[in-house]
């Protein structure tokens, strides 16, 4: 009798919990400030984490110099972000029915969902607090490439998030978020002495190849799949019209500058190896 009353109570604190969840936390109106400020805890726990793992489990974390031990922790909520949202992008944009021509009469550029806000949400929570961290550690953790680079990335998704406009070229470019984890690799093979190891240049092949389609490939894709619907793009705000725009040319140029530098990278570690 007592455990089916215990049953009971933990029943009742059970749909309570999750009616607060659903009428609060994860309502429409409130996913966009619920899912930044999820972001940006989530990096303070994943930065919190790395750092407690860190000490305890790699005796080089302890050698390194405070940037380094910051950078370190810094490029882990980069690379947990990264995967993230670009499994949350490929399945909107090539899994999902959102945003598909044959599913509805609505203009695909004003196409939205409750799953499509959040996730948008907590990039935005990350940009925030990557940025934050920028700023303060300015220019140990990124010159001013990175600024501009999160910049127009934090206005153009933060835009989407609220408006609900051109979600699903915001998507396209957050695909590019694939290469980060091969970045940061390469710096922690670095800073861990592994520059000539067989990693360090296996790494160096999966960046190049990732880059170039990723950050190359896919954002002729995004502009002739604006170009195709660009009578629905027509429609939208004129700032959406200009971060649809605008935001991936810039962006395209930067990825431009450093997949040369990649290039001259790998022929460099490619030289040295013959």
């Amino acid at each position: 009798m007592l455990e089916t009353k215990e049953m009971i109570s933990f029943k009742s604190y059970q749909d309570q919990a999750n009616m607060f969840v659903k009428d609060y936390i994860l309502a429409d109106s409130l996913i966009p400030y619920t899912s930044v400020i999820g972001g940006i805890l989530a990096c303070k726990l994943i930065y919190d984490l790395t750092q407690l793992i860190g000490t305890n489990y790699f005796k080089t974390y302890n050698s390194f110099s405070k940037i380094q031990r910051i950078e370190w922790n810094n490029r882990a909520i980069s690379t947990i972000h990264s995967i993230f949202i670009t499994a949350m992008s490929l399945y909107l944009v090539f899994c999902s029915d959102l945003f598909s021509d044959d599913q509805s009469t609505d203009p695909i550029t004003v196409r939205s969902s409750s799953l499509s806000t959040f996730a948008l949400g907590v990039s935005v929570g990350y940009f925030i607090a990557d940025i934050a961290m920028i700023f303060w550690y300015f220019p140990s953790l990124g010159g001013y490439e990175y600024v501009v680079h999160h910049t127009l990335s934090l206005v153009a998704v933060a835009y989407s998030m609220l408006s609900g406009e051109g979600q699903l070229y915001t998507y396209m470019v957050l695909i590019s978020e694939t290469t980060t984890p091969g970045i940061n690799l390469r710096w922690y093979l670095d800073v861990a002495g592994m520059k000539r190891s067989k990693a360090y240049l296996i790494n160096g092949v999966v960046i190049f190849l990732a880059w170039m389609v990723a950050r190359i490939l896919l954002f002729v894709y995004m502009f002739y799949h604006v170009y195709l619907h660009f009578d629905q793009v027509e429609k939208m705000h004129i700032v959406g019209q200009i971060l649809v725009i605008v935001v991936p040319m810039v962006l395209s140029v930067m990825n431009l500058v450093w997949f040369a530098k990649i290039v001259r990278g790998l022929r460099k570690t490619l030289a040295k190896r013959q």
